[in-house]
């Protein structure tokens, strides 16, 4: 059982001009996400977070860039996981007419959750200053929550700026199987050695990657945390056979931070783990909410259970 809260929000925004979205959106939405929300929480203009005296206060690090915890064995790293996921509109350039709609889904970890009226103001900001090359503005109509069933609720519209009360989610789980079938939806990154990994990944390479994440976000963002055995859990994933049929796919981004466009990829298409999976079945389970490998804030290694 995951002691997270894990949920996941449509977001739907009806544009006031076209808007042309490139071949993968999710590094262009994080970014406008990022800018809005800064605006909004920033009180002191300080050109570096880590240098305010509001760095352990204020809702954008602890959202954007959380801060490593004081108290921690992992303080060494200069970096921890955010407590947020954006998944893009589906892969492939597309162009929306004024008065289209665009929509997009927020995962939200944790604490992040009670954040929601605060990430909402963000969104509508960031949809205000305009999104893409032509900054084309939006207007955000509706938010609705996306429980692990599948099952929709409204909790925001425009037309009553108050938010609804989120329903209990059902708990779910995987029956008990010997094979499953991972379809990726957003390129998926796990590298070895520098390189990411491909045709040759095996069912540890994919199944180790999952665990850490899952295990590192329930660490900082979950409740009473219990490490794992990771050695014995290495030896079990072993055990167990991988098919993979996955294609490169690459697309190009502009970076903000770097000011130059930059050439991206990952791998698509289907993993099958056959064996004893009976210790991951829950950590597959969520995963499709967590997702899995580099840049996940991006929406990237996202996928569904066949």
């Amino acid at each position: 059982m995951l002691e997270l809260n894990v949920h996941r929000y449509q977001f739907n925004g009806e544009l006031k001009a076209p808007l042309q979205l490139n071949a993968y959106s999710g590094s262009m939405l994080r970014g406008a996400f990022g800018n809005a929300l800064r605006k909004l929480a920033c009180v002191t203009n300080m050109a570096q977070c880590k240098q305010c005296l509001l760095y352990r206060q204020c809702v954008y690090p602890q959202l954007f860039e959380p801060p490593v915890p004081l108290h921690t064995e992992l303080q060494q790293f200069s970096a921890i996981p955010s407590p947020f996921i954006i998944e893009p509109p589906p892969i492939g350039e597309s162009s929306l007419a004024k008065g289209g709609n665009l929509q997009f889904n927020m995962v939200l970890i944790g604490q992040a959750n009670q954040q929601l009226a605060f990430i909402i103001e963000a969104w509508k900001r960031a949809f205000q200053q305009g999104l893409g090359k032509q900054h084309a503005q939006l207007n955000l109509r509706m938010v609705y929550y996306q429980a692990a069933e599948n099952s929709q609720t409204l909790i925001y519209q425009a037309q009553q700026p108050q938010l609804q009360a989120i329903p209990a989610n059902k708990e779910q789980h995987l029956m008990q199987t010997d094979s499953i079938t991972l379809s990726f939806v957003t390129p998926l990154r796990i590298q070895q050695k520098g390189k990411i990994l491909s045709e040759h990944m095996s069912a540890k390479d994919f199944l180790m990657a999952l665990v850490r994440r899952y295990y590192l976000l329930q660490e900082f963002y979950g409740i009473d945390y219990q490490a794992p055995q990771f050695s014995e859990l290495a030896i079990k994933a072993a055990g167990i056979a991988c098919h993979v049929k996955f294609q490169w796919y690459e697309w190009q981004r502009y970076s903000s931070r770097q000011k130059q466009a930059m050439k991206f990829g990952g791998v698509l298409g289907e993993l099958q783990l056959q064996g004893d999976l009976s210790e991951f079945l829950s950590v597959l389970y969520w995963g499709q909410w967590l997702h899995v490998g580099n840049k996940t804030s991006f929406g990237m290694g996202q996928y569904k259970i066949a």
